[in-house]
């Protein structure tokens, strides 16, 4: 009878803990207007803020591969926390996983969530490229090439 007891005590001590799993929500990013199908795409989502810019694709939070098809790209991250995101994309033509760079700039299409155009005056930074995900969500990217 007592083992009985004990067993029901332990069996109302650990319902009365609910363990809340924490809400995950994905992102899809899109890209289009290419200019070209060569290569992939490849997108780095970023939470933090001293991760980003990352030139070399090395403080990402996740990192995606994108196929192109007829010159867009296309990827979903998954099992994402509500929380603060940025997203840096890179047209890797030559797939090297690198950004491709003439004497300064680069030669490679370049993206940043936020971002229409970059320059002297407007450097991508998390705080200027970063956004809200509370829900699952979609964003499009726009591709620069300078």
């Amino acid at each position: 009878m007592i083992i009985i007891f004990k067993s029901f005590l332990v069996v109302l001590l650990l319902s009365s803990f609910s363990i809340q799993k924490q809400e995950t929500y994905s992102l899809t990013v899109d890209v289009s207007e290419l200019r070209n199908s060569k290569g992939t795409v490849l997108f780095a989502l970023y939470n933090r803020e001293d991760a980003f810019p990352d030139e070399h694709y090395k403080k990402y939070f996740k990192k995606l591969t994108g196929e192109i098809v007829n010159g867009a790209s296309t990827v979903t991250f998954k099992n994402l926390l509500e929380g603060k995101y940025a997203v840096s994309i890179l047209h890797d033509e030559n797939n090297d996983g690198k950004i491709k760079k003439g004497s300064i700039l680069p030669k490679e299409g370049i993206g940043f969530s936020n971002f229409r155009s970059i320059g002297i005056s407007n450097k991508p930074t998390f705080s200027k490229t970063s956004f809200s995900v509370l829900s699952d969500k979609k964003i499009k990217i726009n591709i620069i090439y300078l």
